[in-house]
């Protein structure tokens, strides 16, 4: 796998990731917090998603790359 294959790869893993991680723990809004959307969560603690999020993805990203690396995936054509 070349570096951009492995960057882009582990972008899209990321973001996958990402949308995975988002709901955990989301909690609505107080009815009477000012200023805040209808469905805002009231703590969505983004810093610590994105953290998880990169974890998970870097895990995934290193098994992906053990996998092609012993020829279980091949991005080749």
């Amino acid at each position: 796998m070349t570096w951009p294959i492995g960057i882009a790869t582990y972008v899209v893993i990321w973001w996958i990731t990402i949308f995975a991680v988002l709901p955990w723990g989301v909690r609505p809004a107080p009815k009477g917090d000012p200023g805040a959307a209808a469905g805002a969560p009231a703590n969505p603690r983004l810093w610590f998603k994105a953290a998880v999020t990169t974890v998970v993805a870097g895990v995934i990203w290193l098994i992906l790359y053990w996998a092609v690396s012993v020829d279980l995936v091949s991005f080749r054509s």
